[in-house]
């Protein structure tokens, strides 16, 4: 690892992979049950390859692995045998890596040049997405403790760092005590890595959990290994307010993917009402790239034209302003 503190340092911005979900939803594949777009690793991994490659072509500097919903706890529940659940992380990564040398291939060198190498990030999903209740919406995990919070992701994250990915995707975090664990759990066994975390928010103030923003913030400040923190899979209308307080905490830069606006209905696995009116993700990601947003897209209802009209939007604006 080492990649992705430079590509912070040299780029303007990196632009993020996609949802998995929403485009497997889109193609028509059930993404039901608690495996969600994670059984499709059993039953088509090639589907997975496949967006991951359109999510290239689109723009995309930085390759999520599906690994998000792919927990050894699930896979286990699932009916796989602890390996066979190790495997099944390590070939998200493997994946990711095929469908970055495939697209990275058929460029020019002109195409090259204008672009960085993608990343391959290890998405590391909260509890919450072994829970399968809609629990990333509220941060509510009852009396579970730091050491099982530990427990849960360490397996995880050693499979992804072992399959060299570039660095590591905490996201859609929505409690504070989880926060602790993946930090600590970082620095004590895994201090090598790189990071960025972000979190899931229901108001202008707090994480989903309740706890002031201002404290997770300060939190994320201390690592050395976290090299940027911001927002994910909530409603844009609450961006702004908690970039601006992320910000005065910490220099470190801002990461935004927002969902459409529309709720989540945890029990029936849907999305309900109508998405909120607040201008596109481009627009919306311009206002929050002058706060300090470097790495950027779009989460939940979010497909790959959506992608490349962030990526293209945003090249048109920074040569604009710089011209």
């Amino acid at each position: 690892m080492g990649r992705f503190k430079e590509l912070l340092s040299q780029e303007n911005y990196l632009i993020l992979h996609g949802a998995l979900g929403t485009e497997l939803e889109f193609l028509g594949y059930d993404v039901s049950g608690k495996l969600w777009s994670a059984k499709y690793l059993l039953k088509d991994p090639q589907l997975i390859q496949d967006i991951h490659e359109t999510y290239l072509k689109a723009g995309s500097d930085i390759i999520t692995s599906s690994s998000y919903q792919a927990s050894v706890l699930g896979l286990c529940d699932y009916g796989l045998d602890y390996e066979e659940a190790l495997n099944v992380i390590a070939l998200t990564v493997q994946l990711a890596k095929k469908a970055r040398e495939n697209v990275w291939s058929t460029l020019t060198e002109k195409e090259k040049k204008a672009r960085p190498y993608p990343l391959i990030s290890g998405d590391v999903g909260p509890y919450a997405a072994y829970l399968a209740d809609g629990s990333e919406y509220s941060g509510n995990y009852g009396s579970i403790s730091k050491e099982t919070l530990k427990d849960f992701h360490r397996p995880r994250l050693a499979v992804l760092v072992d399959e060299e990915c570039d660095l590591l995707a905490l996201e859609t975090i929505p409690n504070y005590l989880e926060v602790q664990a993946l930090s600590e759990l970082l620095q004590e066994e895994f201090p090598a890595v790189e990071a960025y975390i972000s979190f899931t928010a229901q108001t202008k103030d707090s994480i989903s959990d309740g706890t002031a923003i201002e404290k997770v913030a300060q939190l994320v400040d201390r690592s050395p290994q976290i090299l940027a923190l911001g927002i994910n899979c909530s409603s844009p209308l609450i961006y702004k307010s908690l970039l601006q307080k992320i910000a005065a905490i910490t220099e470190k830069p801002l990461v935004t993917y927002p969902n459409s606006g529309e709720i989540y209905d945890g029990k029936h696995q849907n999305w309900t009402k109508a998405a909120a009116s607040s201008g596109s993700l481009l627009e919306n990601t311009l206002t929050w790239y002058k706060l300090g947003a470097k790495i950027l897209g779009g989460c939940c209802r979010t497909r790959p034209a959506d992608i490349k009209n962030l990526n293209q939007g945003l090249q048109r604006a920074i040569k604009k302003r710089v011209g």
